[in-house]
């Protein structure tokens, strides 16, 4: 499939991505819910996305960093806002240090994630949305298009490996 669908509604501070896997549905949820398989997949390649801690419920968290090829590491906190088992959740995500404190001048991403049963496969649908525009072109210049388009590869691969 990999074809990762990434549309910008600047006026609404929003990044709308959608990707279609050859799997079924409560495969795809555990892949995006379960911190064993989020580290197989999230980072885009060379990195690699190393868990801390994660409790995946409504008011929970998943601390983690990605692992540069070089030891680098960069620290991202989600909280989790609204959990509709296997068919959407809702999270706010922040750059942080390793204890999960924010870090000034990153802007906090609001995902809405979306998950859609299609015979045989599945349909994520995620949507971003930013508090200002300017928080928005940041993670642009950061190069979320691209990284975020090697993680769903990335899942696809692992779907396909299963």
């Amino acid at each position: 499939m990999n074809n990762t669908v990434i549309s910008k509604d600047l006026a609404n501070k929003k990044l709308n991505v959608t990707r279609t896997f050859k799997a079924p549905l409560e495969k795809v949820w555990k892949s995006w819910t379960e911190s064993d398989l989020l580290d197989k997949w999230w980072a885009p390649k060379p990195w690699k996305a190393v868990t801390k801690t994660m409790d995946f419920r409504e008011g929970g968290l998943w601390l983690y960093y990605m692992l540069g090829p070089n030891g680098e590491q960069f620290w991202s906190r989600v909280d989790i806002k609204t959990v509709d088992a296997q068919t959407s959740f809702g999270a706010t995500c922040v750059f942080c240090d390793e204890h999960g404190n924010p870090t000034d001048g990153t802007p906090p991403m609001h995902w809405f994630n979306q998950f859609k049963a299609d015979g045989e496969n599945t349909i994520v649908n995620v949507t971003l949305s930013f508090d200002t525009e300017e928080g928005m072109q940041k993670i642009i210049e950061m190069g979320f298009e691209g990284g975020f388009s090697m993680g769903l590869d990335n899942l696809e691969e692992l779907l396909a490996a299963k």
